[in-house]
């Protein structure tokens, strides 16, 4: 299978597993990829996902460039607005998605990281759109994303020159959330991961709904934008059960309503 999808909890682990090719990513792999999102926004139950990459080299290097699909790079780019790297990088997902980034992240792999709410990096990965030194360009997002996301003088010299860029020089930047060894890398995700799930799944959903659908606004017509997931957040059985557990001193118990 070349993408694993397992659901334990509220949690969804989703992992690229194609550690001989470096996780990069085939055609089915893109179509599964798709499916696998679909889910995770139909399943109330998922309440967080974390996409990785199997073995220790790579998170995910992108394209499978060896396999002949067919398709022209128009055609490409227009038959997988919701499917594989760009289902990720673009998709209006409102459960929260942390990236286990445990080695390289290239085109692709960088561009579904992009799409991530919080990233964990190995302090062995290294980043890059290395798509211009082999007469492609980053179709999936990584053009409009990296600019948004970083100084643009670090995101054009990345996508204008194919070099990759350590964890360690990306970090202050504000692309990632920790670098950590390598061997801390799961205890990591997980303390991530707990904290995320100790918060209202409504909740989570009205603060990416409203960063995602007013990021182009004026800050107070951002402010005043009506929002149904806020709205719905403000007035489920939730955010009474959050002030009653504060005030009583025990943790919460979610209903997601």
């Amino acid at each position: 299978m070349t993408v694993e999808f397992e659901v334990a909890g509220n949690v969804a682990r989703v992992t690229l597993n194609r550690p001989d090719s470096m996780n990069a990513v085939d055609l089915a792999g893109h179509r599964r990829l798709g499916e696998i999102w679909a889910e995770v926004e139909s399943n109330p139950n998922i309440r967080c996902a974390v996409l990785t990459g199997a073995g220790t080299r790579a998170f995910c290097a992108g394209a499978d460039l060896k396999e002949d699909t067919g398709l022209t790079g128009v055609e490409y780019w227009k038959s997988i607005a919701e499917t594989g790297f760009s289902g990720i990088a673009l998709r209006q997902m409102s459960t929260p998605v942390i990236a286990r980034v445990n080695g390289l992240a290239l085109g692709g792999g960088l561009e579904m990281v992009l799409g991530c709410d919080i990233v964990i990096a190995s302090r062995t990965a290294r980043f890059g759109l290395p798509e211009a030194k082999v007469g492609r360009v980053p179709l999936d997002g990584g053009m409009v994303l990296l600019p948004r996301l970083l100084p643009r003088n670090i995101a054009m010299g990345m996508m204008l020159t194919g070099r990759l860029i350590e964890a360690s020089e990306l970090e202050p930047h504000g692309l990632l959330n920790a670098v950590v060894p390598p061997e801390q890398l799961d205890d990591e995700v997980e303390r991530w991961l707990a904290d995320v799930l100790s918060c209202a799944p409504l909740s989570l959903k009205a603060i990416k709904a409203v960063a995602r659908k007013t990021a182009h606004m004026p800050l107070h017509e951002a402010f005043q934008h009506p929002v149904e997931e806020l709205e719905t957040a403000l007035l489920s059985e939730d955010g009474d059960e959050g002030v009653a557990a504060f005030r009583e001193k025990r943790a919460p118990v979610w209903k997601g309503c």
